[in-house]
């Protein structure tokens, strides 16, 4: 253990956590969280959407979630440790690979980053609402590592309660 203490840090902990991430990323000391099930949620008048309890981290006002158009046609919520390997990712970027650079235009123009309110509650902009189909309501669904945001109707299509579609040839598939 000795050869290793030029790496721990000031805390106790070694530099670049087993998430991957830099020692010099703003996120790198979150514990990993695992979002899994599916939440019915209805949106107020302000577009604000209540994210499950135990789906919320307990970092500061600064830090917070990353939400992206994905292209199932949902949105796609990375907590703060996947945003830090997406950060990293892009980083490392050559700024002359055009596809890469158009890429990060058409996502993170409409992304947004953002912290619960004190409810818990999440403000989703109207871009991100149009490129779901999410109205009033929303159905959010764990990923295990992020979760998505669905309008119902779109999640209807692929929600194994009512797809019957065989789990078990999903699952290979997907080399699980």
């Amino acid at each position: 253990m000795a050869k290793d203490f030029d790496k721990v840090g000031r805390s106790g902990e070694f530099w670049g956590s087993s998430l991957g991430t830099s020692k010099n990323s703003p996120m790198s000391s979150y514990s990993r969280m695992i979002y899994v099930g599916q939440h019915q949620r209805n949106l107020d008048s302000k577009s604000r959407l209540a994210i499950p309890s135990k789906w919320r981290f307990d970092g500061d006002s600064d830090d917070g979630y990353l939400a992206l158009p994905d292209p199932a046609g949902c949105i796609l919520v990375l907590p703060p440790q996947q945003a830090a390997k997406l950060y990293d990712k892009i980083e490392a970027q050559q700024l002359s690979d055009e596809d890469a650079q158009e890429l990060q235009d058409k996502v993170f123009s409409q992304a947004t980053f953002f912290s619960c309110d004190k409810q818990g509650r999440i403000n989703l902009p109207e871009d991100l609402l149009l490129h779901s189909g999410i109205e009033k309501e929303a159905i959010l669904v764990g990923r295990m590592v992020n979760f998505r945001i669905w309008s119902p109707e779109r999640w209807a299509n692929i929600d194994p309660k009512s797809n019957n579609e065989d789990l078990g040839k999903l699952m290979k598939r997907a080399n699980w």
